[in-house]
C-alpha cells in the first residue's frame, strides 16, 4: 500500500496569502496530497510569507530556523519558502537556510508541480506576464464563505509598500474566467464570495469593476458579495452606484486612510488629500444607508509630527470607522519609505498607536451598542470557535454575530434580533417562524 503524502502550509499575512495557500493545496492535492496541522508528518512543509510589516518577517525566520532539526530527522522533507518574503529575498534564503529546498514569490505558484515532481526550479522569482490567465486548482476548506482572485499586482507605488515589488504590475482576469469559477462555488454550496485584488476598484478586463460586480450579482445561489481591498483614490460614483443598487452587495467597505494628514498622504504617495477621502466618504453614506466602513491607519510614519498624528486623530473622530486595523510604521526594503529615515521613535509610535486604538475601540464599542434591539440579517457560519454551545455569522455590514445554538446548518440566511453589543461582536438571538 502506497504511503500517504502528506503537506503542511504556514500562512503569513493578508487573504491574498491565504488565497495562494489555497491555491497550492489545490495543486499538491492532484499530486495526491492531503493537508495536515502537524509540520513533524509532513513530507513537504511551506511557509507562505508576508513582509508587509517587520514583525511578521521575524516571525517566519524563526520559525523556519526551529524546523531544521526536522530536516536532519527525515532528510527526505522538502522545505519550501513562498509569497513575498521568497520574492524579495530569492536565492539569499537558499544561502541563509540551507535546509530549504525551493524559494518561489506569488507569481510562480503554477511552478509547485514541476518542482514536485523534477526538483527544479530551485528558485523561481520572475515576473510573470501570463499570471492572469492561469486557472489554478484550489482547495478551499468546506464553509459558506469563498475567496476569488480577479486580479494580481499593483501600481499605485505607495513609498511604504513592497507589493507592487513583490507582486508585479497589475493583471486582470477574464471576467468569462472569474465567472465560471464562482458559479462552480455556488453549485458546491458557497453562500458568499469575496472578490480579491491588491486593489480590486482598479480592475479592468473586457469589463471594469463596476460591470463584474453587476455580473455576479446574478449568479444564482450567491447571497453575498464583497471585495477587498479597495484604494479611495479608484472608488468612482459608479461603483458607489453598484454597490447602492445591487441586492447580493453587502454594505460594508474596506477603505483604507492610512493617515489624516495631507502631509503625511503624500509622503506616502497615496494620491488624495482627507478632504477628497472624507468626500467620497460623505457620498458613500448617502447612497448607502447604514454601510460599514473599515480602515488601515499607519502610526508613526516618517516625518509624522505630533500635528500629524492629531489630524488623524480628528480624521477617526470625524469619519466614526466601524473598525480598523492599525500598526506601526515598519521601514520595508526597497520602498521609499525607508529611504527617508525612521526618525519616529519606537516609543512615540507605540504611544500614537495607542491612543489611535483606544480612541477607535470606544467608536466600534458605541455603535455595535447603537445596534441593540435592531434586527439584522444574519448568514449562518456554524459553531462559534470559543464556546460549543453557540454559533456564529455575520451581518451584511460583516459584524460577527454570536447566538444560542439552534437547528440551523451553516449557510443560511435567518434574522437576529441583536441583544448585545461587545467591542468586536454582537450577541443575538434568532428569530424563528
Amino acid at each position: 500500500m502506497e504511503k500517504k503524502k502528506t503537506l503542511y502550509i504556514r500562512t503569513f499575512g493578508c487573504q491574498m496569502n491565504v488565497h495562494d495557500s489555497e491555491k497550492m493545496l489545490g495543486l499538491l492535492h492532484e499530486e495526491g496530497y492531503t493537508a495536515t496541522d502537524n509540520p513533524l508528518k509532513a513530507d513537504i512543509i511551506i511557509f507562505n510569507t508576508c513582509s508587509i510589516r517587520q514583525k511578521a518577517e521575524q516571525k517566519f525566520y524563526s520559525d523556519l530556523g526551529r524546523i531544521r532539526s526536522f530536516k536532519k530527522k527525515k532528510p527526505l522533507l522538502k522545505i519550501a519558502v513562498a509569497g513575498c518574503i521568497a520574492q524579495q529575498e530569492g536565492l539569499n534564503i537558499l544561502r541563509k537556510a540551507a535546509h530549504v529546498d525551493l524559494v518561489f514569490g506569488p507569481q510562480n505558484i503554477h511552478l509547485l508541480k514541476s518542482f514536485i515532481k523534477n526538483g527544479t526550479p530551485r528558485v523561481a522569482t520572475g515576473e510573470n506576464p501570463d499570471i492572469a490567465l492561469y486557472d489554478l486548482p484550489v482547495k478551499r476548506e468546506k464553509g459558506v464563505r469563498a475567496w476569488v482572485t480577479i486580479m494580481y499586482g499593483c501600481n499605485n507605488f505607495c513609498s511604504y509598500c513592497v507589493v507592487p515589488y513583490t507582486r508585479g504590475k497589475e493583471r486582470s482576469r477574464p471576467s468569462r474566467n472569474i465567472m465560471k469559477e464562482i458559479r462552480d462555488l455556488a453549485l458546491q454550496g458557497y453562500k458568499e464570495i469575496t472578490v480579491l485584488g491588491q486593489n480590486v476598484n482598479s480592475y479592468k478586463s473586457d469589463l471594469d469593476f463596476p460591470g463584474l460586480l453587476r455580473e455576479i450579482n446574478r449568479i444564482e445561489g450567491i447571497e453575498r458579495v464583497r471585495f477587498v481591498t479597495s484604494h479611495p483614490k479608484d472608488l468612482t460614483d459608479s461603483l458607489i452606484a453598484a454597490i447602492s443598487d445591487l441586492s447580493k452587495v453587502c454594505e460594508h467597505i474596506h477603505l483604507p486612510l492610512q493617515s489624516g494628514s495631507d502631509k503625511v498622504l503624500k509622503l506616502m504617495n497615496r494620491g488624495y488629500s482627507f478632504e477628497e477621502y472624507l468626500k467620497k466618504v460623505k457620498n458613500l453614506r448617502k447612497r448607502v444607508p447604514g454601510i460599514a466602513i473599515t480602515s488601515d491607519i499607519i502610526a508613526g510614519f516618517p516625518n509624522e509630527e505630533a500635528e500629524d498624528h492629531e489630524d488623524t486623530v480628528r480624521a477617526l473622530r470625524a469619519i466614526e470607522y466601524d473598525g480598523i486595523f492599525a500598526f506601526k510604521f515598519s521601514p520595508r526594503p526597497g520602498t521609499k519609505a525607508a529611504q527617508m529615515g525612521d526618525d519616529v521613535t519606537d516609543e512615540v509610535k507605540t504611544d500614537r498607536l495607542l491612543e489611535i486604538l483606544e480612541i477607535q475601540d470606544g467608536i466600534t464599542g458605541r455603535k455595535n451598542k447603537n445596534l441593540v434591539g435592531s434586527v439584522q440579517e444574519v448568514l449562518t457560519e456554524g459553531r462559534s470557535e470559543g464556546r460549543a454551545d453557540q454559533y456564529t455569522g455575520r451581518t451584511r455590514t460583516n459584524k460577527i454575530v454570536t447566538f444560542d445554538r439552534v437547528d440551523i446548518p451553516p449557510g443560511v440566511l435567518i434574522l437576529v434580533e441583536i441583544v448585545g453589543g461587545r467591542r468586536h461582536s454582537l450577541d443575538g438571538n434568532p428569530i424563528l417562524s
